[in-house]
């Protein structure tokens, strides 16, 4: 099979269904922003971290497959004519979303309590991790904009937004394991003082 289809070729691609719809369209924008946040997992993922992260980073990878093939059906061409779904592929479930919560529970327990917003860096990992938050957030948005014309599946936003707070904890637990300076932001109290 080959790669290039040459269907694209005047900014159009199809939905799975068959819908064609503009390669601009909100729905490709967002699933195209998942897929982009599902490849800085991988970056993360290739980090010299502990095996548990690994693990984890695998399953919400799988989670954001999921939730890419949800945004890549045409609603209204997702069941067959007899009731059945077209797409059989397991939705985001409320065990999902409770699962990063459990695991964001399990690292603030060993993390020092956050007084300030912190300044993202200080390590390769830890920065890689404040960029998929950043790209999650992103991603949140646009199906949260999506969802305004068409609905989307109940624990869709729920799980990306809870990611993305996952993300932020663990650059912090990142930062903390591999012992990298977690800089607060202070801010400036007058225009005259250097920083």
């Amino acid at each position: 099979m080959k790669i290039y289809t040459k269907t694209g070729d005047k900014g159009t691609t199809s939905l799975f269904g068959g819908t064609r719809v503009p390669k601009h369209h909100i729905r490709i924008e967002s699933y195209g922003t998942v897929d982009e946040l599902n490849s800085y997992l991988g970056l993360i993922r290739d980090q010299p971290i502990h095996q548990d992260y690994i693990d984890l980073i695998i399953g919400i990878q799988d989670r954001l497959f999921t939730i890419g093939a949800e945004l890549a059906t045409d609603p209204e061409k997702s069941t067959l004519k007899n009731g059945k779904a077209r797409l059989t592929i397991p939705k985001i479930s409320i065990e999902d979303i409770e699962r990063l919560e459990h695991e964001m529970d399990m690292m603030n327990e060993a993390l020092p309590e956050m007084t300030h917003f912190i300044l993202p860096g200080g390590n390769q990992s830890v920065s890689f991790c404040h960029i998929a938050r950043c790209v999650c957030r992103r991603a949140e948005r646009l199906v949260s904009q999506l969802n305004e014309t068409e609905a989307i599946e109940t624990y869709t936003l729920t799980y990306l937004n809870r990611l993305s707070d996952y993300l932020f904890v663990l650059a912090r637990k990142l930062s903390y394991d591999l012992r990298a300076q977690e800089i607060k932001w202070i801010p400036k109290k007058n225009e005259n003082e250097s920083i």
